[in-house]
């Protein structure tokens, strides 16, 4: 992407350009790339490695890479907050999935042709007693939380290097 395109897309407003940086991967596997790209910070908090698999047996053409995350969204009953560097910056009270919908509605973002539809964003987490949030007659029957887990965790994911396994190729993006 030259100069110009990213200014002709920033005057578009979009929010969110993808830049991408190309390499060949074949030497590599999506998880040895996951250890040494996201464990190597900060034993890889906030980083993940989702592999996409067709009909439960075949691996799917992408694999996604999320390198450390500054930003996350964590959810517990009512209470919502974002977090940056771990301090929280935003507090919310309510439904968990109308204020995502909402921070979501944030960012508008340059969708590139020929890359997978995912170059970022939120990506995390949704436990099992975030049905509560949709079905509202299960709203007040949450069992004692004795994890003190969220019950929805999502990353900001601005840097990601994607693996395409199709072409044997890696995508660095940020």
């Amino acid at each position: 992407m030259t100069e110009l395109e990213f200014k002709s897309l920033a005057a578009e407003g979009y929010n969110r350009i993808p830049l991408i940086a190309e390499a060949f991967a074949d030497l590599e596997t999506p998880l040895t790339l996951y250890l040494k790209l996201a464990q190597s910070h900060n034993t890889g908090k906030n980083t993940f490695l989702l592999e996409s698999v067709v009909g439960g047996e075949r691996f799917g053409r992408y694999s996604f890479i999320g390198l450390p995350a500054s930003t996350k969204i964590r959810c517990s009953g009512q209470q919502i907050e974002v977090l940056k560097n771990d301090e929280v910056i935003e507090t919310a009270e309510g439904n968990a999935l109308e204020f995502i919908a909402e921070y979501q509605s944030r960012f508008k973002v340059a969708i590139r042709p020929g890359m997978p539809r995912f170059c970022g964003g939120l990506a995390g987490y949704f436990g099992y007693d975030a049905v509560r949030y949709i079905e509202k007659r299960l709203e007040n029957s949450a069992p004692q939380d004795t994890l003190g887990l969220p019950d929805i965790q999502l990353l900001l994911t601005e840097e990601l290097a994607v693996i395409d396994n199709l072409s044997g190729k890696l995508y660095l993006i940020v």
